[in-house]
């Protein structure tokens, strides 16, 4: 992989939006130097929606080739192009059984897992604090907060089981799926938003995955006004 290569990758993403903390972590993952422009959904800029009518991050472009939008497309674009070149390190398995389990996880977490509870934190907690009162800015819901609470307890169980039945999420391997987890769960942590204390299982995995050196440039950003939980950088949590 060229240096040529690597610096041609363009990602708009938000540092906390778990979809675009996934890519991130993938790119980190396969070497490709990227460069990042923060973008804040909410505001559906112009220039973004042109290239992602959508509005939803991340969006990846890679030379002067088309926009990639959403974190499966861009995930597959990125183990396309150069998952070859890492051969038995590669983030996706051979068989298409355990590639379709992948992806079936990787859903779970960035699409289910957002969707009932990391996204509500991250809205009600962070990015209320950002948006216009015209825009749904505001004071925390208190009441989403506790449904979102409850529902991150029945995911953190699910998460549990996968770790205690399997060397990691997936299978025998990481793959990418360890990833889209970690990244969604990297988000509530930064909150305060993960009751560790539930399953030694989830906390030694975890414990792996943010150890590894794709993970430090998650774990040195930090919100103004708003400092990380505890253990959010802590290795030996």
């Amino acid at each position: 992989m060229t240096d040529e290569i690597q610096s041609m990758f363009t990602i708009y993403h938000h540092p906390f939006s778990a979809a675009s903390r996934f890519i991130r972590l993938m790119c980190a993952e396969y070497g490709i130097q990227a460069d990042y422009i923060v973008e804040k959904p909410w505001e559906r800029r112009d220039e973004f929606m042109l290239l992602n009518p959508a509005g939803t991050l991340p969006v990846a472009i890679e030379n002067d080739g088309p926009a990639l939008c959403g974190a499966m497309p861009i995930m597959e674009y990125i183990d396309e192009t150069r998952g070859f070149m890492l051969g038995d390190r590669t983030l996706m398995p051979s068989h298409p059984e355990a590639r379709a389990e992948v992806r079936r996880i990787i859903e779970w977490f960035l699409v289910k897992c957002d969707a009932e509870a990391v996204g509500y934190f991250v809205n009600e907690k962070l990015s209320k604090l950002e948006m216009p009162r015209d825009q749904g800015g505001g004071e925390p819901d208190s009441g989403i907060l506790r449904v979102a609470r409850t529902n991150m307890r029945h995911h953190m169980k699910y998460l549990g089981y996968l770790v205690a039945t399997r060397d990691w999420i997936a299978g025998s391997r990481m793959t990418s799926a360890d990833l889209a987890a970690a990244a969604s769960l990297s988000c509530a942590d930064y909150l305060g938003e993960v009751p560790w204390d539930e399953d030694e299982h989830v906390r030694n995995w975890y414990s792996r995955i943010k150890s590894r050196p794709s993970f430090r440039p998650l774990l040195s950003e930090k919100v103004l006004a708003m400092p990380p939980s505890p253990v959010y950088a802590d290795l030996d949590f």
